[in-house]
């Protein structure tokens, strides 16, 4: 019998042989020792009053061994391998039409002063069978990993499959993202330093950055510091850089940093920091909890690990790197056959125009969407 591979890869670890996983939504406080690797829906009930809609998932992993690695991929693996869905395989949770309408919705709700920004999205799908000999018949997460890596490099690259067949709960995600959720490091002194790196603001070249962009980016960085100040020490939090132009392979995003000096208090430290930041606010919206009423009303479909997090947090070196799930694919074993999955979304306010907003979606899907299809 083939034995099945569980493995991770995230900003240069790689981990083999899962050994463990651990439900966060309930036991947060295990992230406070040990090395985990994390993937957490957006769904999942970590900070909210209330759920938006049932079923999310905070789970982590514990691997028996986790080296350096350079690269995204497995090690090995070869994007040849991959045999994703056809181009014209893939759906829409909502349509072009709907798209504008829930946009047009947002912008109401900004009229009548209920919410100032709301991020929108979609969730892409199509059939993608069960692949691979004896006990391991899943899609091959590593070759996808592998082409993403080499047609879109990403600075939060990242993978976690854990197969049905390993005996634990299974995940199986498959990530580019440009974002950072949040990082935890020892600063001079000692001190943990808790960052965050919100983007809001696309476009295909700088010039096409907008007043809204910059407006939007402002808005949203200003929430994530209010979230940060809910678990760092008074007067630590700042903004260290604001609305910088990065380029990624076929579009640039305005990205905010924020940062702060961590307060003490561990044990329960992950406790208090998901519980003050989740679901990252530049794929939730502002106010928060009014932008997550929407959302729910708004999307047809659960976003899953999309505009969740993934990453890695090591309790015992005070030390982690989390990206927000954006540039996602995931796959999952249903009744009817396989599914691979991946969102987009843009960020409403007043300024949105709605069919810019859908063409947003579009270009932060086409080139992702294009390497995951079969001949991409």
């Amino acid at each position: 019998m083939h034995e099945p591979t569980s493995w991770a890869t995230f900003a240069g670890r790689r981990a083999t042989r899962a050994v463990e996983c651990v439900d966060l939504s309930e036991q947060p406080e295990r992230l406070d020792s040990g090395l985990w690797f994390v993937v957490v829906d957006f769904e999942a009930a970590l900070g909210r009053d209330g759920v938006t809609r049932p079923g999310g998932r905070a789970r982590a992993w514990r691997f028996a061994d986790v080296a350096p690695h350079g690269g995204s991929a497995e090690a090995g693996s070869d994007a040849g391998r991959w045999h994703g869905p056809a181009p014209s395989a893939w759906t829409s949770s909502l349509d072009r039409d709907s798209y504008v309408r829930a946009v047009a919705t947002v912008r109401e709700q900004v009229r009548s002063g209920d919410v100032y920004q709301v991020n929108v999205c979609r969730v892409l799908s199509a059939p993608l069978a069960a692949t691979g000999a004896g006990d391991v018949v899943e899609p091959d997460a590593a070759a996808l990993a592998a082409r993403l890596a080499a047609g879109n490099p990403a600075p939060y690259g990242a993978a976690v499959h854990v197969p049905a067949a390993s005996g634990l709960d299974p995940v199986w995600v498959v990530s580019a993202s440009p974002e950072l959720y949040l990082s935890l490091d020892v600063a001079d002194g000692g001190t943990l330093s808790l960052a965050s790196g919100p983007i809001k603001g696309t476009a295909r070249t700088p010039s096409g950055l907008t007043a809204k962009d910059r407006a939007e980016n402002v808005m949203i960085t200003d929430l994530v510091r209010n979230d940060l100040q809910r678990v760092c020490r008074p007067g630590t939090v700042e903004v260290t850089d604001l609305l910088a132009v990065e380029k990624h392979p076929g579009l640039v995003h305005l990205v905010s940093r924020v940062r702060g000096e961590l307060l003490d208090g561990a044990p329960g430290t992950w406790a208090r920091v998901l519980g003050a930041t989740f679901p990252p606010g530049s794929v939730s919206g502002a106010p928060k909890s009014s932008a997550l009423r929407l959302i729910a009303e708004l999307e047809p479909t659960a976003r899953g690990p999309y505009c969740g997090a993934v990453g890695w947090v090591d309790g015992d070196a005070g030390r982690a790197e989390l990206a927000v799930g954006i540039r996602t694919f995931w796959w999952e074993d249903e009744s009817g056959g396989g599914v691979l999955r991946f969102g987009t979304g843009a960020g409403i306010t007043w300024g949105s125009d709605p069919e810019r907003e859908w063409d947003e979606t579009e270009l932060k899907a086409s080139r992702l969407v294009g390497l995951a299809s079969s001949g991409g």
